[in-house]
């Protein structure tokens, strides 16, 4: 029998090989806040590198450790290799995404990676197999003559639609092959990719995974989108929510599967139920609506993203779900009826700067919790939400979602489910972190609420 030492070994010497060509590579992982950070070192020491880590100052890095414990080490996850296009740097780079480690070589508890993981082992333990996917909006932008950042299609007048695709009319067309390409290139599947609702707005769509992997795949498109859009075109790719006032915002909105472990049967069909969905599925989909409020401060992590949240612009702000309706906050989709392994939900309050890995944490430990207690989301309202009054909402029951930051984060410290989902320590320190947020904003607050302030794209234009 072939040890466990022997096959990493073996691992080790696949991707050692794979590195030939290599020159440089990248060492990745992501903070608590969703950043990605990381390291680089020369391609030599790939096989130390591989077998012992790489050694780092953990109290640099934010929601990191005190300053007296600051030796951490980052461990490449073998199954996360990739390769870059020559052109990111001209040089040949491939790359990994870590693992953090105390030097005891035990994992990091506020690794984000690590947070995730465990949920889905934690559901796997519950019988349950979770998928997930995400569709990640962005604009790619550049300064006017002005030195103003605006869309690089506006010089067409802003004549761009929603999923235009005419040679001559929509310029970032070729752009989107370009990532397309570049994600094929790093081992991501391709499934489709459009031009969106805003003025130089794009969305490519790769196919779902597990959790972590699909996390994975969020934090090197997000990448990939930059490293493109600059090194080929020198535009900008922006991933915040809202970078202006009257413009379609930029979503994260995410898919949801849920299969039995053992049989691979999908948990949320079933052929007579509404929209083809099984009572768990609604059960699931009622506890999202339970703790929605509070997962905002996860989902939709920054002040900008209440500036997205709002009424006519296809985001969700009022608490409730319905088949094919994109003014619900949760959306059965009907593309193909009566498919059992399309059977799936669409969550839409995320935005593309949540942490996914912490995202989905939370999404799926409130979707269980819903099924654990049998949550009933009530009915499904198959209408425009947005053309309700008011008073027709509060005769439906329906809740609105936070509107701010700060409220969102009161609710967060008000819901148990978040802090079970990532651990005490962790939701603190994150609560923490983005109160600390809020109150750096609070001198900048305008008086129309709904403006974008130049705090807010300084802080998350690039981000």
């Amino acid at each position: 029998m072939t040890s466990s030492k022997t096959k990493a070994t073996q691992n080790n010497d696949t991707y050692l090989k794979l590195m030939k060509n290599a020159d440089y590579i990248l060492l990745h992982f992501t903070d608590i806040l969703g950043f990605l950070k990381g390291r680089t070192i020369p391609a030599e020491e790939a096989e130390n590198a591989l077998t012992e880590g790489v050694g780092f100052d953990g109290s640099s890095i934010i929601g990191g450790v005190n300053i007296e414990e600051s030796d951490m080490v980052m461990k490449p996850d073998p199954s996360t290799f990739t390769v870059y296009p020559y052109y990111f740097y001209e040089k040949g780079v491939v790359s990994f995404i870590c693992n953090i480690h105390q030097p005891n070589g035990k994992k990091f508890e506020r690794d984000s990676r690590y947070i995730c993981q465990k949920a889905i082992e934690k559901t796997l333990q519950e019988g349950y197999e979770p998928t997930a996917a995400a569709e990640l909006e962005f604009y790619l932008v550049q300064k006017n003559e002005k030195g103003e950042i605006c869309p690089v299609e506006n010089h067409l007048i802003d004549r761009q639609r929603y999923m235009d695709i005419a040679p001559g009319r929509d310029i970032t067309e070729s752009y989107r092959m370009d990532l397309s390409n570049a994600l094929s290139t790093m081992g991501i599947t391709i499934e489709r990719q459009h031009h969106e609702v805003g003025s130089a707005q794009n969305e490519i769509t790769f196919k779902y995974a597990d959790p972590l992997t699909t996390s994975d795949n969020i934090m090197r498109y997000k990448f990939a989108a930059k490293a493109v859009a600059d090194k080929k075109y020198g535009w900008t790719a922006t991933f915040m929510p809202k970078p202006w006032f009257g413009k379609a915002g930029n979503g994260m909105h995410v898919h949801l599967g849920l299969f039995n472990s053992k049989t691979g049967r999908n948990q949320f069909y079933d052929s007579n139920g509404y929209a083809y969905i099984s009572q768990k599925c609604r059960y699931f989909i009622g506890g999202l609506l339970e703790h929605a409020r509070a997962l905002c401060a996860i989902v939709a992590p920054t002040v900008n993203s209440y500036k997205r949240l709002v009424p006519g612009y296809e985001a969700p702000v009022y608490v409730t779900w319905s088949k094919r309706n994109r003014s619900a906050l949760i959306r059965v989709p009907e593309y193909f009826p009566g498919k059992e392994r399309e059977a799936r939900i669409e969550f839409r309050c995320p935005d593309p700067l949540c942490n996914p890995y912490l995202a989905y944490t939370v999404i799926f430990e409130a979707g269980l919790d819903g099924i654990r207690k049998k949550i009933d989301p009530g009915e499904p309202v198959d209408l425009n939400v947005y053309h309700l009054s008011e008073a027709k909402r509060k005769e439906l029951g329906i809740k609105v979602l936070p509107g701010s930051l700060r409220e969102a984060l009161e609710e967060w410290k008000n819901d148990a489910i978040c802090t079970q989902a990532l651990g005490g320590e962790n939701a603190e320190k994150y609560a923490e972190l983005k109160m600390q947020e809020w109150v750096e904003y609070e001198p900048h607050i305008p008086k129309d609420k709904a403006e974008v302030t130049t705090w807010e794209l300084q802080k998350y234009l690039y981000a």
